[in-house]
């Protein structure tokens, strides 16, 4: 039986988890061995888990990243722990996923994978593995990754540090990131997401490269039409949904916060996924609600929404978007990056350019006088037949029946 072994700092928890858990059952399904590897965060799995590190770990490591911006060059003792494990299983396929997060040491992993002859599938679902210092360079239209980071003016966003090494960490990463000649296969989540890829320094390496749009559990995901918007405790209004891991500015929260100023009181605006602080300080038109991994309470507040609002400035993919259109809800989503790719017919949803709030109240407005039956439907047939998970997630199981040893 094949084996394989995923890492990913957090496992069937949050959107990266959710999508290695789902990878894995699909692997398992096809009669592979399945192995997940994770740093925190660690929800029920089907596969076979293994802990890298301990809390205390992820603490340290967060705390010498903030006083030396030397990300993911710590945790040498946990990872050097993980190497001794994955030689034991002797995996056929190495699936890497985001390997930053204070949880790993990324110069010892790669040192350790130029020396086997294991095949790596590695899936971008953001940049940092070709910058030296951010995950996403959008907010401030930076393009230095393209030819070298120095100087960097995101130094003060995740993974946040109080001096600069952006220069050296871009240098160690471009040396060890196109280190392992044809072995390694690079797989962006969005179009998007794969020009960035092509005009990284990965182009200049030998890494095979693939795009495949993540996938959703349709079956969990899915107009829910029994429960009502009172059931929920949400008041009998038109509900505008927003949905996210971590909300900060890239993610539109202040224009979510502007746009609620504009709303009628037809309109109830609610986020998912905020810390208590952000709740405090919410404008009292907002329902805050904090963070859930409760993936079907999640799906009934999809369902019940009239329109799931994604005002992100930086999406490599946007599975909160797809999440409520598998539920039957259509999406407003701006102009940038990789949302546009995920809304291309108005019948299951509106694009708007970015920050333009009288626009998105205009597609509000245009889509709660549309027809909900009929938006239900079309946004629900096109996410099964282009993002359930059973189609896209068995393009990797071929991808690794290719690859395996």
């Amino acid at each position: 039986m094949p084996k394989l072994l995923q890492i990913n700092v957090t496992v069937n928890q949050g959107s990266t988890g959710r999508i290695a858990e789902q990878i894995g059952c699909a692997a398992m399904a096809s009669g592979w061995d399945s192995y997940i590897a994770y740093g925190r965060g660690a929800g029920k799995s089907s596969s076979k888990t293994i802990k890298i590190g301990s809390k205390i770990g992820v603490y340290l490591h967060a705390l010498l990243t903030r006083i030396t911006d030397r990300h993911g060059l710590y945790s040498r003792f946990a990872t050097r722990k993980l190497i001794r494990k994955i030689s034991a299983i002797n995996p056929d396929i190495i699936h890497l996923h985001n390997i930053h997060g204070y949880y790993i040491n990324y110069k010892i992993l790669f040192e350790y994978l130029q020396n086997t002859d294991i095949p790596v599938v590695w899936t971008l679902h953001d940049c940092w593995s070709m910058t030296g210092h951010c995950a996403h360079f959008i907010d401030v239209g930076c393009l230095k990754w393209k030819t070298g980071c120095y100087s960097c003016p995101l130094s003060y966003n995740y993974p946040c540090a109080i001096v600069d090494n952006s220069y050296r960490n871009y240098h160690i990463k471009r040396g060890l990131f196109t280190s392992l000649s044809n072995r390694l296969n690079l797989v962006s989540v969005s179009k998007w997401l794969a020009g960035v890829v092509a005009e990284s320094f990965f182009a200049h390496g030998n890494a095979s490269m693939y795009m495949l749009y993540n996938g959703v559990d349709t079956s969990i995901f899915y107009p829910q039409e029994f429960i009502t918007k009172s059931e929920l405790g949400l008041p009998d209004k038109k509900i505008l949904l927003a949905v996210a891991t971590s909300w900060e500015r890239r993610k539109g929260l202040d224009d979510l916060c502007k746009l609620s100023a504009m709303l009628s009181d037809r309109y109830q605006l609610v986020l998912i996924g905020l810390r208590p602080e952000q709740i405090d300080f919410l404008p009292s038109n907002i329902i805050g609600l904090s963070r859930t991994e409760d993936v079907k309470k999640l799906s009934q507040y999809y369902s019940v929404a009239d329109a799931v609002l994604n005002l992100s400035y930086a999406e490599t993919f946007g599975l909160t978007t797809v999440e409520g259109l598998s539920c039957g809800t259509p999406s407003i989503v701006y102009n940038a990056t990789a949302s546009p790719e995920l809304v291309q017919d108005d019948r299951i949803g509106r694009i708007v350019e970015p920050g333009d709030i009288f626009g998105v109240l205009s597609a509000i407005e245009s889509l709660c006088a549309e027809d909900r039956e009929v938006l239900r439907n079309s946004c629900r047939e096109y996410a099964v037949a282009y993002f359930d998970k059973q189609e896209c997630f068995k393009k990797y199981i071929e991808l690794y029946e290719k690859l395996k040893k």
